[in-house]
């Protein structure tokens, strides 16, 4: 059984930093693209980062590009998002998820991605 579990969410002011991280269980990290999608209250979710299997390409929401970093330890099962200057509409459910096939290209998609971690709350305050 995959599952996919994320931590390092909080409080934090604007202009903070957090990292959070995606610990994947039952299934490698190293032969999937995966992704961090973000929901707001009221609003649909959306894509935020995601990284090829290989761990090189990255792909970045225009409005996190410079801000935030996806990367992904492959020892550790674990993928990470570094979150830098933050700001108050950064504010949402963090999740993270993975691919469906292996070595398959990233994409922002979310029909991209089978499996789906529980969220992880993220608040920015102004």
């Amino acid at each position: 059984q995959v599952q996919l579990v994320e931590s390092g969410g909080g409080l934090v002011q604007a202009g903070g930093s957090l990292r959070l991280s995606c610990v994947v269980s039952g299934r490698t990290v190293s032969r999937y693209a995966m992704g961090w999608f973000r929901q707001a209250p009221g609003k649909e979710r959306e894509f935020v980062a995601a990284i090829e299997w290989s761990g090189g390409p990255t792909y970045y929401a225009d409005f996190v590009k410079g801000r935030f970093t996806v990367s992904k330890d492959n020892a550790k099962y674990t993928m990470f998002l570094q979150m830098n200057s933050l700001k108050p509409e950064d504010t949402a459910v963090y999740y993270c998820a993975q691919a469906r096939t292996r070595y398959s290209e990233i994409s922002y998609s979310r029909t991209a991605y089978d499996y789906w971690g529980q969220g992880t709350q993220v608040t920015v305050s102004s």
